[in-house]
């Protein structure tokens, strides 16, 4: 039974054809939303929504779900719609009417922007993170090769000389564009801007806004094709 699911079944085709591979975006997106639902508990706390017993309890299971996720142990049943359901529906085993809580004081938009977010910054950072290795390397071997010496070219005539360590540090220099503090910060705040759908960008339902196309995203967006064939161009 879906959560939008009336007194008569949909048919399987339909369901497919809408659904597509959502399911298999939600698995991507599992380990976020438990993250979300961790600091989500702890606000519930401080409201007074849970008491700290259950805050324990909550997060004591949660923190069990994501070290399963890490492991590849996790799963979405075959009659559980999404990500968000199969998380609260493991907590309701566990610990009942406690489990439930979970969902209080959001809707199911607020833990897909959240959950989006989270995932968007984590792809940054292992995308950075990817990119300085192969710099470091570059840098290495454009120091290595310094003083071997090679001739510059411009329009296929003789130029300035140069070295085949220059060469190297060209790919490195290119490979560096666009990945300083300033492109990071910038997505950063786009991640916490409101109206802006970043999800869409990056799987080409709508066009990247000028201001947001630069080095960082297009690595992004190919990272994450290459995750979900969906949304390859």
């Amino acid at each position: 039974m879906k959560l939008w699911q009336k007194d008569k079944a949909s048919l399987k085709e339909v369901e497919t054809f809408t659904v597509g591979k959502d399911r298999e975006m939600d698995l991507y997106l599992a380990a976020s939303d438990v993250l979300g639902s961790l600091a989500h508990t702890e606000m519930l706390e401080s409201v007074g929504l849970l008491s700290k017993d259950e805050l324990v309890q909550l997060q004591t299971e949660l923190k069990s779900i994501y070290q399963k996720i890490q492991e590849g142990k996790f799963e979405l049943q075959d009659d559980v719609e999404d990500i968000h359901s199969q998380v609260e529906l493991l907590l309701t085993q566990k610990l009942g009417d406690i489990g439930k809580k979970i969902h209080s004081a959001r809707s199911r938009n607020d833990q897909v922007l959240v959950d989006l977010k989270l995932f968007l910054r984590n792809e940054i950072e292992k995308l950075v993170i990817s990119i300085q290795s192969f710099f470091e390397l570059l840098q290495s071997q454009s120091e290595k090769y310094k003083e071997y010496l090679l001739p510059g070219y411009t329009h296929l005539q003789l130029a300035m000389p140069s070295s085949f360590g220059l060469w190297f540090g060209a790919y490195a220099e290119s490979h560096l564009a666009g990945m300083d503090e300033g492109a990071l910060d910038q997505f950063e705040a786009l991640l916490t801007a409101p109206d802006q759908d970043v999800y869409a960008w990056l799987r080409g339902a709508e066009p990247v806004p000028p201001d947001y196309d630069n080095p960082v995203f297009a690595g992004l967006k190919q990272m994450c094709a290459q995750q979900s064939p969906r949304w390859k161009n």
